[in-house]
């Protein structure tokens, strides 16, 4: 079932759900999670059992601002490095996830097994009011990986997420998500800050908060923990995605004529088929605007029954950075 948001009982109820050991779907501002009690195992459990997500894959748990955050943090993780701290105080809450290192004997199934876990604090106002009655109610924090099928496209609205799960889920509608694609991951549990998976929030930004360099994984001679989304195919469609520049774009459709169908096209340069049955779209020239529109599109595509979808290579220039991470990921399926 799908509630309104903006109902305090709604949230309510889908708290003591959570309290329960019950899975709610809820909106943040990159996109919509599925969530359990991130401190009961067989809670989190289920979140594995309805993706179909292999339970060695870790999920990011997400905290409340103010004083309910500040307790959770020290609830799941060990004292933070100071360049933790400033990224912290300047982007959360914020489409920034941290990679720190765990509080023992809580999390585990959350965190994979895994010594570390990921933590965000959500800028979505009912994501906000669900994490703040949920700590009224004694769970500190929500395990809430993106609420799709395993590898599949994210949704950024509650339709999406129903048309994945059906009716029997519970989903508090907060709307469109604002940002699109989900959050930068930062890890910060090895003494330098580490770039696992690019977002909105850039490696520049960053940088100049922490006051150095991040680091890409390769640099690093310890193993990268594990983290959300960074498999080399995910956020797949049901159709085939291909990257191609412009050029090689247009000569597709050239070749293929009037003959063309079941294709869809997704590109910022004007292609042109003569084909009636190609669906195209334009791809913003802005990467925040595309960034946004991104998982729609995607399932719009497959809802109209493309069976390849053409998509015009981003920009290489940062702040296309996550965009190009999900389609790169995205064509690799």
């Amino acid at each position: 079932m799908i509630l309104d948001g903006q109902s305090s009982a709604a949230i309510e109820q889908a708290a003591s759900l959570l309290r329960a050991g019950g899975l709610v779907a809820f909106p943040t501002e990159t996109v919509y999670g599925l969530g359990a009690d991130a401190t009961s195992d067989a809670a989190v459990a289920g979140i594995f059992t309805a993706k179909g997500r292999p339970s060695d894959h870790p999920l990011i748990v997400h905290v409340a601002a103010g004083i309910p955050g500040t307790e959770s943090l020290s609830r799941f993780a060990q004292p933070l490095p100071l360049f933790a701290q400033q990224l912290i105080t300047a982007f959360w809450p914020g489409p920034l996830t941290l990679i720190v290192t765990r509080q023992p004997g809580v999390g585990a199934a959350a965190a994979g097994g895994q010594d570390t876990i990921g933590l965000r604090c959500p800028a979505h106002p009912v994501a906000q009011a669900l994490l703040v009655a949920c700590a009224a109610q004694g769970v500190p924090g929500l395990a809430g990986p993106s609420a799709n099928r395993f590898g599949r496209v994210s949704p950024t609205t509650a339709a999406h997420v129903q048309d994945e799960f059906g009716d029997g889920l519970m989903v508090i509608d907060g709307g469109a998500c604002a940002v699109g694609i989900e959050s930068t991951i930062v890890d910060c549990s090895r003494g330098a800050p580490v770039l696992l998976r690019p977002g909105a929030i850039t490696r520049a930004q960053i940088a100049a908060v922490c006051g150095e360099r991040v680091r890409d994984p390769a640099e690093l001679a310890q193993p990268d923990p594990r983290a959300s989304g960074t498999l080399e195919a995910h956020y797949a469609p049901n159709a085939k995605l291909r990257l191609m520049d412009a050029r090689a774009l247009q000569t597709g459709l050239d070749v293929l004529g009037a003959n063309a169908a079941h294709i869809a096209v997704w590109s910022r340069t004007v292609v042109k088929s003569r084909s009636q049955r190609v669906l195209q779209r334009r791809m913003p020239d802005d990467a925040a605007i595309a960034a946004q529109q991104l998982f729609a599109v995607l399932r719009e595509f497959d809802a109209g029954g493309a069976r390849l979808i053409w998509i015009e290579t981003p920009p290489d220039a940062p702040e296309w950075e996550g965009v190009r991470d999900r389609l790169q990921r995205a064509a690799a399926a």
